[in-house]
């Protein structure tokens, strides 16, 4: 089968591979029909290996070596593994990509995405820029009809905004910003507009993403050039700043920059993966009593559910979408534009062009 693998720094290539083989018990063999790219495959093309586990074996999947790319994906059931019900032959079914154990005490206390032996599909294992691919019916859901191809890929994304959102703690009628509305941002500015958060602030350096983020339901719109962004926030929020400043654009000066606009006693997120180390004031954080949080993935239970019904009743997909491109394009035309910054917006591969 074709898929995209990942070799090394600036070394992914389209080539025939073995097909993954019969699902094992638990397992679906899904036939891909879509995938989608971000910022986590174009980072590892343009300075990786930083997750792919090249020269030495994954303590979670074993895996070690060259890997198929692709933790966003849809497909087809080819096949179920023994013991595995629930989904038919030819069903379409979105996988969350992330795989837990179920039993540790992050499992337990329903905190999957930290689990002591996670490992994502596509980054830690083959993953599904190919045209099959294997993964755990557990982290699987059913696509509905009424959801095409295009905007089911959207759904792990969206599933990781939901749950940046959800640990921002903010509530309806909070004043929220987002610096960096493109890629993942653009999903997190759209899981706030479905939370009530208003005013709603996007910040970004590209004039067509803060447009699209109009559309999201960005009340005001900043360009992130400003010589005094976090005057130009905090103005926007009504002087005081948000409450909530979720940072997703994984630019060096943004940490800081999201701490010097948010209100006292309000809550930074930390979404976007820095690149290396940033420095910011933690007395101003403690003397204005700051909550600084992270987060990283999904809990696959909880928000790829919602995020599946989001994308079927909502005009999300049409919105966030710049491109569909054949497997064959994934450098030129999808990776390379992401870790460039000049994609407009989310880059879809059909694996079977």
């Amino acid at each position: 089968m074709n898929a995209a693998v990942y070799h090394g720094r600036r070394d992914v290539r389209v080539e025939v591979v073995p097909e993954p083989g019969d699902p094992g018990a638990g397992e679906l063999l899904l036939e891909v029909v879509r995938a989608s790219i971000c910022g986590t495959d174009a980072s590892e093309w343009s300075h990786g290996p930083i997750q792919i586990p090249l020269a030495r074996p994954h303590p979670a999947s074993g895996h070690r070596g060259p890997v198929v790319l692709g933790h966003e994906f849809v497909g087809k059931v080819a096949a179920a593994g023994e013991g595995t019900t629930g989904f038919a032959t030819g069903e379409r079914v979105v996988c969350g990509a992330g795989v837990s154990c179920g039993s540790c005490a992050w499992c337990r206390a329903g905190r999957t995405n930290l689990c002591s032996s996670y490992y994502t599909i596509g980054l830690h294992a083959h993953g599904g820029l190919a045209q099959l691919v294997r993964t755990p019916a557990a982290i699987c859901r059913a696509v509905p009809e009424r959801c095409s191809d295009d905007d089911a890929a959207l759904a792990q994304p969206l599933a990781v905004a939901l749950h940046a959102v959800r640990r921002s703690e903010a509530q309806a009628g909070d004043c929220a910003a987002v610096i960096g509305v493109g890629g993942i941002g653009a999903f997190i500015l759209a899981a706030a507009a479905t939370r009530g958060l208003t005013p709603l602030i996007a910040v970004d350096v590209d004039a067509a993403r803060l447009e699209t983020a109009r559309k999201l339901g960005a009340d005001v719109v900043l360009d992130a050039r400003s010589s005094s962004l976090a005057a130009a926030i905090r103005a926007a929020s009504g002087n005081e700043g948000p409450d909530i400043v979720i940072e997703s654009s994984g630019a060096p000066q943004s940490p800081a920059i999201a701490l010097e606009s948010v209100r006292r006693g309000g809550r930074i997120v930390q979404v976007g993966l820095q690149g290396a180390p940033s420095q910011i004031d933690l007395f101003d954080a403690t003397i204005r009593e700051v909550d600084i949080v992270a987060t990283v993935a999904h809990v696959c239970a909880q928000d790829l559910p919602e995020a599946v019904t989001i994308l079927e009743t909502t005009e999300l997909g049409s919105l966030v979408i710049d491109r569909v491109i054949p497997l064959e394009a994934v450098v030129e035309e999808g990776l390379r534009p992401l870790a460039e910054r000049s994609a407009r917006g989310k880059i879809v591969v059909d694996p079977a062009v």
